[in-house]
Parts: structure tokens; C-alpha cells; sequence
């Protein structure tokens, strides 16, 4: 006896049946619709293409637009399926009408099929075109006309439609024919574009063009007909060619397309770009670069960005010359880490002057200095034996960085840089010992140009906003455009007081460069631009960064693959090309003086220190609040005979007669260079016969550190030599050099002496005609190991 079933479960059983009949037929479909890989697009700010890489398939498939034009979508339509919008997926009297023209045909000449089947087709990636496939297409079609709005639909077709060759997609297509986005073709461009997918292997430019400039035509008749356009236009379209060849996309732009197709594939990229901001960098960088060639330098890259909201405006990686890639132009150097040379001087002095340990005309010891190891020299291997702090910046000594990064400390200069935005500092501080501030540590532009630009930044929000500084003030460049503003909370205290960066930025506006230099006014003109260059040991690596109140621009010269050349310098090779890109820009006014953080002080004139009891020319200066190098160390009382010519001591002469002065006294290897740069500066008077000289008259120049030292043979095997270089006040002074109480000879004006002591400990004696002592105990290493 079979089961009855009851009539209220056969109606539960319709319902589930029909329920799962509906689910199946909403979900037929493959979610997402197409799985094809897409090029990765990257597009200025305007929203113009920048670039493009090809789909990991090997074909030109841009990603879905937002929009499609006006001109395309009419003749689209027109051609292929003028009831779109009329009908649901099917059109069923275009199916009779094509069954008809078949049978009569005696061969398939239309399908009938309607824009949403085309695009099923299409997702369904390649199946037979047979019955079966029409109807599983006209399934697919009516699920999607349920799934999405017509617009959606026609997007779809337009982005998937093949073009002729490894081109598909309507932007594509614009691009690769024409040379131009879709918004911009004429009638006669959409029309030839309209007719391409219909038999995209069988005709497209350069295949069977008479047959496409055949069916392109019947094309404009329709519209014409159609009213779509009038009749000049019919007859202008009817005369303009077909395209002749493809059209290479945008290239000035190469090094960006790269990272966004690294970091965002298959993505269209709307950067923060400006197309002709970047067209012209690019093309100022290749110009460069080709007169840099004369000297074997190869490579250099730009960048451009906008100070106040930190938007890239220009990225040019590298030269975009492909013709010959022998020297790495593929290579981006931007983001490539590269010795840093002297450009991170700026960001020491500015945290010193922050921690009120530097004032800018302090003076600072430039003379021959060995530290343990570390034995730094300034670019032009001379010395100025005393130099104001904001001129050995702007000058970029490179003796006195190192004496003001000793005073502050490795390891808070190193967490100060990562804190600002250095990302490449990998290794510990100690890695990196003194040499970190003259080029020990690699950096990349793209990191040093957020750096300066947050710096600047800091400086025009505590103008522009009452004193504001963000609790991370330290932003990286921003390449994508959409970024939402990341909420800003106030800083209890900043991590960089905007009096101290304004001191910094005004030293690197104001001082003049050295004799290296020269000519860099010609190079600023009448901007305010704040600059600093740098070059790495070995001429491999020239850099230049300038910033404004608006912009910063960072450039970088160099070679790739890291050979030196000689003059390959940052003021030589990199500050020219910063500076004629600055050229681009709109003159930017210079920053206002955070005047609520400045505060008078007088300075001793001479020094630059706070005026000691001795220091009585004093010059009042606005510095960062709290700044205090201390006291004048170099103004000292003297004492001289009643006519003022030779000093005196209280055992050799009346004590009621003596004239008290004070006198500003450098130490003897100051005084010696700094004597040779200033003819104005006084020694100290002889001393009078009799008396006894309490000042120091003599200091070793070179070596500074002598309690070990190595000394390598000669290449024949013989023992090697060592030079010893004495300063002495007097100019005329004889000195008597001995070693370990042997006399070895004398020294008059120039006190050089050729040593060759032993492997072990010695003791040199240095006398003058006068009886001063000067004594130096030293150990001679007999391995460099143990230097």
C-alpha cells in the first residue's frame, strides 16, 4: 500500500522545491562573475592614466570602469543591441530573427544574442558556441539582469569584450589604438572600437581592414539614420583613417607603476600624482641624466611632494631611457637605501638645539680629530680650526658633526632618527658608532623626503594653527589619493619644538657654502629654499633636498650598481637638478618664526657661548627657549706690563703696575687654523722676560689620540714612519723634539716630525726656546689588531 502523503505537506514540498529551484537559479551564476586577473592602472589625480602593467595572462584587461562614454555606449548599442534597456536578458525576436536568417543562410550568420548574453559568454570563459551553450547563456543572462542594474551590466561588457590581439576591454583598446582614454575618441574612433568584439579575431587594426573599415561605416549610416548624429559629423567620420599601429601607454611614470603594481595588483590606482608636474620632472631627470653620462654617471631620481599634506606630486624612480638598461634603469632608487652621506646633519642639529645643548653661532673645534678608531675629515680636507655651529651645518663640516654627535650620544641620535621616519636603520646603534652621521647608515629618498617634509610641516601648523603639534608629527610621503585624514589628537609635549627646526631650516637658508660650492646663488636665485646636500664615502651616492614653505624635493645621483665617480658630489651632480625643479614650482613664501618658542639671550660675540666674566661683547640672538651651551670657555683674564705689550705674573712684576685685559683664546691646534681663515684674530702678547707662561703654548695636531698607535711597514718590508704635527702660539718658536729622552732635532715655523719609534711604550718630550713642556706617552702597537 503506497504512502499517502498529506495535501498540507505536499504544499511544504512545493514551496522547498520551488525554494531551491529559485536559490539555484539565483546562484547559477559564479560570484565573482569574472575571475580574470586585470592590468594594474595607476592614474593621476585628475584621474588621467599615469601607466599600466599587463595582466599576469599576458593580455591588456583594464579593471572596470566607472563610466562609459556617451559616444561608445550609443554606438554599442546601436550595433549590437539597441533594446538593451528594453528587455530582460532575452530578446526573444531577436533569437526568431536570427533562427530565421540561419535556416535561410544555411549557416550560423547572427546569434541573437543580447549584450547581457554576451556577457555571460564572456565569463564563461571560452565554451562552445552551440545550442547548449546558447541556453545555458540565456540562464546566466536572466540571473544577472535579477543580480545587477543594466549600467553594472554594460560596465561589465565594456571591461570584458575582446579587442583583437591580447587587447580587451574598451579602456584598453583606447589606449592601445588610439592612444588616448575612451572620453576623448571622436564618432569614427567609438564606432571602430563598437564593431571590434563582434569578430575581434578576425578583424581588428592591421587585420582585414577594409572589411572593418566596411562594417565601422555601415556603422555611422545607422547613426546617421538614427539621428544619433547629424550629417557633417557623418561625413568628417567617414573620412578619418583607421589606426595604423599600437600606441606604447605613458611611461614617464614607469618606477611608480611598478610599486603600485607590487603593492596593489590588478588594481586601478588613483595617485596623488600631478601628470604635468611628472611629465616635466621626468623629462628634467633624463635631461640631467644624459649630461651626467659624460662622467660615467648614470642614474637619478626625484621626488616632489607637497608639504603641508605630504601627496606625492612627482615620482621619477630613475631614468625612463629603456634603450640601453645596461646601467639599472628599471631600478627604482627612490625606494633602493643608499649611504647617507652628510645628509642627515640636519636632523642632529636640530635635536641638540631642541635639548638646548646648541646655539647656533656657538663655536665648534674643527681640527685634525682621531676617535678611537674613527678619524673623520672634512670634505676638503682642510680645517677652520673654530666655526660657528649653523655654519659648519651649512658648510656641512664634517669634524664638527661628529664633536656634536659624540656630545649628544649614538644611541639617542639613532632612536631619534627612527622616530622621525628612518626605516633602514636595521642594525643596532652601536653598528653604526660615530660614522652614523656621515654616511655609515643607508637611507632611502623616499624616507629622507618624508623627513624633511615633517619637519617643515611642524614649522607651518605651529604658525598656522595656534601652536599645534600632533602626536605623531612624523608622517611618511602618501602616493594614493582617497586616504582618509587619520584623526589628530594635540601632543602634551612635541617630540620636536618648531623653534628648534625654524633655527635649522633658517642655517640652511642663510649661511653661505663653502669654496667647493661655489656658485650655488646662482643655483637659489631669489627663492627661499632651505637645501642640504650630501655625498657618501667614495663618490657613489650625491644627494640634495630642499624645502619651502609649500614643497620639499629630494634628489638623488649616482649609479645603481654603486661605482664611483669622481666628482660625483650632491652639490655637483644632485643640488642642479633640485633646483631647476623647484623652477616648476610657484615661489613659496618662507616660514613664520614660532616667536612664542624664541626667546633673547646675549651671546658672547666672539664664542657664540653664554658670556663668561671675561666676555664683555655680547650680541642678543632669538634661540629655542631653555638653550644653554654654557659659559664662554675661550675669554680669559691676562695680565701685561704698564705699556701693554708683554704679559706678566705677580712673581715677576709690580702687581699695582699691571693692565688687566680680557683676551679671547683659542687652544693652540684651534688657534693654529683658525689664524689662517682669520687675520683678525689676536694671539696672545709674548710673555716678558723673566716671567713665567701659564697659558698652554703647544698642542699635538696630528695624532690627536696617541695611546696606541700602528704604524705599517713600508711595501719593502722596512719599518714605516709616522708623522707628527705640533701647533705652537708663537710663530716664531724653535721646538726641541725628543723621544724617550733622546734628542731627536728641532723644528722651526712648521713643526712636522718624522717619527719610526718601536713596538711598545714611548715617551715624547717636546721643548720651546722658552722652557714650556709639553709631554705625550704612547704605546706603538706592533698588529693593527690591537690599534
Amino acid at each position: 500500500m503506497l504512502f499517502k502523503m498529506p495535501a498540507r505537506w505536499k504544499k511544504w514540498l512545493a514551496a522547498l522545491l520551488l525554494a531551491v529551484a529559485v536559490t539555484g537559479f539565483l546562484y547559477v551564476v559564479p560570484r565573482p562573475l569574472f575571475r580574470t586577473t586585470c592590468s594594474t592602472i595607476i592614474e593621476s589625480r585628475d584621474g588621467r592614466l599615469l601607466g599600466a602593467r599587463i595582466a599576469p595572462d599576458g593580455q591588456w584587461r583594464f579593471p572596470e570602469p566607472d563610466s562609459i562614454p556617451r559616444k561608445f555606449e550609443q554606438c554599442l548599442l546601436t550595433f549590437e543591441d539597441r533594446h538593451f534597456y528594453r528587455h530582460p536578458g532575452v530578446n526573444p525576436v531577436s533569437l526568431l530573427r536570427a533562427a530565421v536568417q540561419n535556416i535561410k543562410a544555411g549557416r550560423i550568420v547572427s546569434g541573437g544574442s543580447t549584450l547581457t548574453m554576451q556577457v555571460a559568454r564572456l565569463a564563461r570563459q571560452g565554451k562552445p558556441r552551440n545550442l547548449s551553450s546558447k541556453l545555458v547563456e540565456m540562464v546566466w543572462a536572466l540571473n544577472l539582469e535579477l543580480r545587477f542594474p543594466k549600467r553594472e551590466i554594460l560596465k561589465k561588457y565594456v571591461a570584458n569584450a575582446p579587442f583583437g590581439g591580447n587587447v580587451v576591454g574598451l579602456e584598453a583598446a583606447s589606449w592601445r589604438y588610439y592612444g588616448q582614454p575612451p572620453h576623448l575618441l571622436s564618432w569614427a574612433e567609438s564606432a571602430t572600437l563598437a564593431v571590434l568584439p563582434n569578430a575581434p579575431s578576425l578583424i581588428f587594426p592591421g587585420k582585414n581592414d577594409s572589411l572593418l573599415l566596411l562594417k565601422r561605416n555601415r556603422l555611422l549610416d545607422k547613426l546617421l539614420r538614427r539621428q544619433l548624429i547629424d550629417s557633417l559629423t557623418w561625413s568628417l567620420s567617414q573620412q578619418e583613417p583607421l589606426p595604423r599601429h599600437f600606441f606604447q601607454l605613458p611611461s614617464d611614470s614607469y618606477h611608480l607603476v611598478e610599486r603600485a603594481a607590487a603593492e596593489s595588483p590588478g588594481e586601478r590606482v588613483k595617485t596623488t600624482v600631478d601628470v604635468v608636474l611628472q611629465e616635466r620632472v621626468a623629462a628634467l631627470v633624463n635631461r640631467h641624466a644624459r649630461q651626467l653620462q659624460a662622467n660615467r654617471i648614470f642614474n637619478a631620481c626625484a621626488l616632489v611632494a607637497d608639504l603641508r599634506s605630504g601627496d606625492v606630486l612627482a615620482y621619477a624612480g630613475n631614468v625612463t631611457d629603456f634603450s640601453d638598461d645596461a646601467h639599472g634603469y628599471h631600478v627604482d632608487i627612490i625606494r633602493s637605501p643608499r649611504s647617507s652621506g652628510s645628509i642627515l646633519k640636519p636632523f642632529l642639529f636640530a635635536a641638540m638645539t631642541d635639548k638646548g645643548m646648541l646655539a647656533p653661532n656657538q663655536l665648534l673645534a674643527d681640527i685634525p680629530t682621531r676617535f678611537g678608531g674613527f678619524t673623520p675629515v672634512n670634505f676638503n680636507r682642510s680645517y677652520d680650526g673654530a666655526v660657528p655651529a649653523a655654519e659648519a651645518l651649512a658648510r656641512s663640516l664634517n669634524v664638527p658633526a661628529v664633536k656634536m654627535l659624540q656630545q649628544f650620544g649614538v644611541e639617542p641620535f639613532y632612536h631619534f632618527l627612527r622616530k622621525t621616519g628612518m626605516t633602514t636603520l636595521t642594525q643596532p646603534a652601536g653598528h653604526y658608532g660615530l660614522s652614523l652621521i656621515l654616511g655609515g647608515a643607508e637611507v632611502t629618498l623616499w624616507d629622507l623626503a618624508g623627513m624633511y617634509a615633517s619637519m617643515g610641516r611642524m614649522v607651518r601648523r605651529y604658525g598656522e594653527e595656534d601652536g599645534f603639534y600632533a602626536t605623531q608629527p612624523f608622517q611618511p610621503l602618501n602616493w594614493k589619493a582617497g586616504r582618509a585624514p587619520q584623526p589628530e589628537t594635540e601632543a602634551a609635549q612635541p617630540k620636536l619644538r618648531a623653534a628648534s627646526i625654524f633655527l635649522t631650516l633658517k642655517a640652511l637658508l642663510e649661511v653661505h657654502r663653502p669654496e667647493e660650492e661655489a656658485g650655488w646663488e646662482s643655483f637659489a636665485g631669489a627663492r627661499h629654499i632651505a637645501w642640504k646636500t650630501g655625498t657618501s664615502f667614495g663618490f657613489r651616492d650625491g644627494w640634495a633636498v630642499g624645502v619651502t614653505r609649500d614643497a620639499v624635493v629630494a634628489v638623488w645621483t649616482g649609479n645603481a650598481d654603486g661605482e664611483g665617480r669622481p666628482g660625483l658630489t650632491g652639490t655637483a651632480t644632485a643640488a642642479p637638478l633640485m633646483f631647476e625643479i623647484f623652477g616648476l614650482l610657484p615661489v613659496s613664501d618662507w616660514f613664520a618664526a614660532p616667536v612664542d618658542e624664541l626667546t633673547p639671550v646675549a651671546f658672547c660675540r666672539q664664542s657664540g657661548f653664554l658670556p663668561s666674566p671675561y666676555c664683555t661683547d655680547t650680541d642678543t640672538l632669538l634661540v629655542a627657549a631653555g638653550t644653554n651651551p654654557g659659559q664662554c670657555p675661550f675669554h680669559q683674564l691676562i695680565h701685561l706690563d704698564r705699556q701693554g705689550r708683554l704679559r706678566v705674573a705677580d712673581g715677576c712684576y709690580p702687581v699695582g703696575e699691571m693692565v688687566h685685559r680680557s683676551w679671547f683664546v683659542l687652544p693652540p691646534a684651534m688657534e693654529y687654523y683658525y689664524r689662517q681663515r682669520h687675520p683678525e684674530y689676536l694671539p696672545l702678547p709674548p710673555v716678558k722676560p723673566g716671567c713665567t707662561e701659564t697659558t698652554g703654548m703647544m698642542e699635538l695636531i696630528y695624532p690627536r689620540e696617541m695611546n696606541r698607535l700602528f704604524i705599517p711597514r713600508q711595501l719593502d718590508g722596512a719599518p714605516g714612519e709616522a708623522l707628527f704635527e705640533l701647533a705652537h702660539r708663537s710663530p716664531n718658536a724653535t721646538v726641541y723634539w725628543y723621544l724617550d729622552q733622546e734628542f731627536l732635532g728641532k723644528t722651526s715655523v712648521f713643526h712636522h716630525f718624522s717619527l719610526r719609534p718601536d713596538p711598545g711604550w714611548h715617551l715624547l718630550t717636546l721643548v720651546d726656546q722658552d722652557g714650556n713642556q709639553l709631554q705625550k706617552r704612547f704605546l706603538v702597537a706592533d698588529k693593527e689588531a690591537d690599534n
